[in-house]
């Protein structure tokens, strides 16, 4: 029996690793992630990526939470239009670049050069190809998040787990816990027009384990799904298959 939700909240993550941005609704496109989400990355170290020919890389090539838990400190906005990038730490302004111009993004790297300076393996690049997202996986997706699953998680916890570990780009409510695992496979209706087929379920990494607020890695996700659960999995990608215009409090069919 198909069971309804709806949109509590939409997130992109412009840069790849950085912080989220808010969205009151967004444009999808068959085929296509969040506009600008993980646009960008910071390549740690020669990776490979070719901007002329770009393609699925590993998130391990890149700074990211699940090895560099002290992005989560930092307080990035990227303006969309100018698609300048300002950071925050330790409550100042610690880097402000244009990510379209070579003296922007040398200002960017120069930043990680020196914050993350222990945990790189080469020098910081900043990285983007037209049409390239910098997903998790090779397809271009949207994830999704249940958030009756992530409360179900938190009793299994026994501390609070902040919904944004899992970094998500829609957040619903309305669906029981752990629904979403049973439209694998399926489409789904999102608002008035736009349709996405579930293509998978997200398997958790290290990167749940770190504080969204704080950078502490302080709890152990992956290893509680699996204890709990028999499995380390907690969201789902959807393709787009109809495209067009979502907003926070759509319905969600399925």
């Amino acid at each position: 029996m198909a069971v309804s939700a709806k949109i509590q909240s939409i997130y992109r993550y412009p840069v790849k690793g950085l912080s989220p941005e808010s969205l009151a609704r967004t444009d999808l496109a068959a085929g296509k992630a969040v506009p600008f989400d993980r646009m960008y990355a910071i390549e740690n170290g020669p990776s490979g990526f070719d901007p002329a020919n770009p393609a699925y890389l590993p998130k391990q090539r890149f700074l990211m939470l699940m090895r560099n838990a002290r992005l989560a400190e930092l307080r990035t906005r990227f303006d969309a239009e100018s698609h300048v990038l300002t950071i925050r730490a330790e409550n100042r302004e610690a880097a402000r670049g244009n990510l379209r111009t070579p003296e922007g993004r040398a200002a960017i790297e120069h930043f990680f050069e020196e914050h993350c300076a222990d945990e790189l393996r080469g020098p910081p690049k900043v990285l983007q190809a037209t049409g390239h997202s910098f997903s998790d996986v090779a397809k271009k997706v949207v994830s999704i998040i249940n958030l009756a699953s992530v409360a179900d998680l938190e009793n299994a916890t026994g501390a609070p787990v902040h919904p944004l570990r899992f970094r998500g780009n829609l957040y619903l409510e309305g669906w029981p816990a752990w629904r979403e695992f049973d439209l694998v496979g399926a489409e789904i209706a999102v608002g008035e027009a736009v349709r996405l087929k579930i293509v998978k379920r997200i398997v958790r990494c290290a990167a749940t384990e770190v504080d969204p607020d704080t950078g502490i890695r302080d709890l152990q996700i992956p290893r509680t799904l699996i204890k709990t659960y028999g499995h380390g999995d907690c969201g789902i990608y959807g393709e787009v298959i109809v495209g067009g215009t979502i907003a926070v409090g759509d319905a969600v069919g399925g």
